[in-house]
C-alpha cells in the first residue's frame, strides 16, 4: 500500500486531474446507469407480469367448469387454456384433488414452489412468483378456479387450482440488450469526456506552471518577476498573493543592498580617512620604540602597549580596506608565473617564522599566482596557526594533476565541529570570551576571497591525529592558458 501510494505521489499534476475527471465521470455514469437498468428491469418484467396474470385470470374465467372433474375433463380444461398464453406461450399444469393435468407431457412441474402453491390456494385472486432455474428466468402464477356469476352472489371455490409457467426469456433478453448498450455507449462517453478533462486541467495547470516559472525566475536573482492575474478564482488570489510577495521581497532586498552598500561605504571611508592619521602615528611609535628603553619602566611599558595596539590598528585599517575592495569587486589579480616553494620561503623569512615552520617545499613546482595575494594567503594561514594552535606548524606543497595543494597544519586541539562552518566568516571567534588578539578577525575571510579570485578552494578540517588542517587549492595555470615554452 505504501509503495502504491508513493507511485501515486510519482505520477503528474496534469494525470492526477485528468484520472479525477475520469473516475467522477465513470462514477456517474455507472451510477445512473444502474438506476436506469434496475428501474427499466422493474419496468419489463412488471408489464409482462401484470399482462400474463390480467390474461390468465381472463381466460380461467372464460372457461366452461363442470364438476365433479376427472382425469380427461382436467387434461381439456389445461389444453384450453394453454393455448390462450400470452404475452408468450404458457405452460399450463391444474391440480384438482389428487388428480394433476398439463397441457404438456408431464403433470407437474419443477419450477412451481410450495410456497407459491400455499399462496395461491389462500388466495382467490391468486399470486406469481419470479423464479430462476437452472439459470433461466421463469413467471409462475397459482390462481384458484371461482365458480360464480359475478355481482349476483358470492363466488365459491372450485377446488380446481391453475398454475402457469411462462418464461421470461424474451423479457430478459431486452434488459441485456439494454445493458450491452449502455456499456457500448459508455467507452465514447468516456472519450468524450476526457476533452473537458483535459481543458479542465489546462486551465488549473496553466497557473501552476506560471507560478512554478516565476518562482525559478526569483530563485535566479530576477526580483522583478510577476504572474499575470487572470480570473478571480483562488488560482488567482495565490497570483496575486505571489505578486504582493514578491514585490515586498524586492523592497526587501533593496533595502538591504542599499544598507550593505552603506556600510560598505562606510567601512571604506572610514578606513580610508584612518590611513593618514595611523601614518604619523606609526612613525611616533617607531621613534618612541627606539627610545623606550631610556625611559623609566612605567613610561616604556606605556609606550610599548601603544606601540603594540597601533600596529593592531593599522592592520585592522588594512584587511578594511582590503576586503572592502572585494565586497566592491575592484579586487584584481596579477599574475606573474613563480616557484612557488620559494614564494613561500620568502613568506616565511619576510616575517621570521622560518624556525617556528616545518616546511615540505618540493622545487621545481612553478604556477601563475598573484604573487602578493598568494603571499596574503600563506601569511594568514600560518600567522593562524601559530596564534592558535601549538607546534608542530608545518607547511607542505604539492602538485596534484593541473591543481597546486598547499597545506598548513598544526598540532592543536583542532577546531571544534560547531565552529567548523563559520570558520572564514568575517569577524568569527571561536572563543566568545577572547574578544582581544593579534589578528583583525578578517584574515581568514581575506584568504576565502583571494584564494576565490584565483579560481581556487580553501577548506578547513581537522587533522587524523588532532590538529587543524587549511588545505588551498589552486589551478597551475589559468583556465585557456597552456604550459609557457
Amino acid at each position: 500500500m505504501i509503495r502504491a501510494l508513493k507511485r501515486l505521489g510519482r505520477i503528474g499534476l496534469r494525470a492526477r486531474l485528468v484520472a479525477a475527471f475520469l473516475l467522477v465521470a465513470v462514477i456517474a455514469a455507472g451510477t445512473t446507469a444502474t438506476l436506469i437498468y434496475q428501474e427499466a428491469r422493474s419496468a419489463i418484467l412488471q408489464q409482462a407480469q401484470d399482462t400474463a396474470v390480467a390474461q390468465l385470470r381472463d381466460q380461467i374465467g372464460a372457461q366452461t367448469v363442470k364438476l365433479p372433474m376427472t382425469s380427461t375433463s382436467l387434461r381439456e380444461f389445461s389444453l384450453a387454456l394453454g393455448r390462450q398464453g400470452k404475452p408468450h406461450p404458457w405452460y399450463v399444469y391444474a391440480e384438482y384433488g389428487t388428480l394433476r393435468a398439463s397441457n404438456v407431457s408431464q403433470p407437474t412441474s419443477g419450477v412451481l414452489t410450495d410456497e407459491l402453491r400455499r399462496r395461491a390456494r389462500a388466495n382467490a385472486h391468486g399470486s406469481f412468483q419470479r423464479v430462476i432455474k437452472d439459470g433461466r428466468p421463469w413467471l409462475t402464477m397459482g390462481m384458484p378456479v371461482m365458480l360464480g356469476v359475478e355481482g349476483m352472489q358470492p363466488a365459491q371455490p372450485t377446488g380446481i387450482t391453475v398454475f402457469a409457467v411462462m418464461p421470461l426469456s424474451t423479457e430478459e433478453e431486452n434488459v441485456q440488450a439494454m445493458v450491452s448498450a449502455a456499456r457500448d455507449g459508455a467507452l465514447p462517453a468516456l472519450a468524450i469526456a476526457l476533452v473537458p478533462a483535459l481543458l479542465a486541467a489546462r486551465s488549473v495547470l496553466r497557473p501552476v506552471r506560471d507560478l512554478r516559472r516565476a518562482a525559478s525566475s526569483m530563485g535566479k536573482g530576477r526580483l522583478d518577476t510577476r504572474i499575470e492575474v487572470k480570473g478571480s478564482d483562488e488560482l488567482a488570489d495565490l497570483a496575486w498573493t505571489f505578486n504582493e510577495s514578491a514585490e515586498a521581497l524586492e523592497r526587501s532586498v533593496e533595502e538591504l543592498q542599499k544598507a550593505e552598500a552603506r556600510a560598505r561605504r562606510f567601512a571604506s571611508d572610514v578606513s580610508h580617512e584612518l590611513r593618514t592619521p595611523l601614518a604619523g602615528m606609526l612613525a611616533v611609535t617607531e621613534v618612541l620604540d627606539e627610545d623606550a628603553a631610556r625611559l623609566d619602566p612605567d613610561t616604556a611599558a606605556a609606550v610599548r602597549l601603544i606601540s603594540t595596539e597601533t600596529d593592531k590598528l593599522a592592520t585592522l585599517v588594512d584587511d578594511l580596506m582590503e576586503i572592502s575592495r572585494f565586497d566592491a569587486k575592484a579586487a584584481e589579480l596579477n599574475l606573474d608565473e613563480v616557484d612557488v616553494a620559494e614564494t613561500i620561503a620568502k613568506t616565511l623569512q619576510r616575517r621570521r617564522w622560518e624556525e617556528q615552520v616545518h616546511v615540505e617545499l618540493p622545487e621545481g613546482i612553478r604556477a601563475m599566482l598573484d604573487p602578493r595575494r598568494f603571499d596574503v594567503v600563506v601569511a594568514n594561514l600560518v600567522g593562524n596557526a601559530l596564534r592558535h594552535g601549538t607546534a608542530p606548524v608545518r607547511v607542505t606543497l604539492r602538485a596534484d594533476g593541473d591543481r597546486l595543494v598547499t597545506e598548513v597544519s598544526d598540532g592543536g586541539p583542532g577546531i571544534a565541529p560547531a565552529v567548523l562552518p563559520h570558520i572564514f566568516d568575517r569577524f568569527f571567534k571561536a572563543d566568545a570570551a577572547r574578544t582581544r588578539s593579534a589578528g583583525s578577525g578578517l584574515g581568514l575571510a581575506i584568504t576565502l576571497e583571494n584564494v576565490r579570485l584565483h579560481g581556487g578552494t580553501v577548506r578547513a578540517a581537522n587533522g587524523p591525529s588532532g590538529g587543524a588542517v587549511f588545505t588551498v587549492e589552486l589551478p597551475l595555470r589559468p583556465p585557456g592558458e597552456g604550459t609557457p615554452s
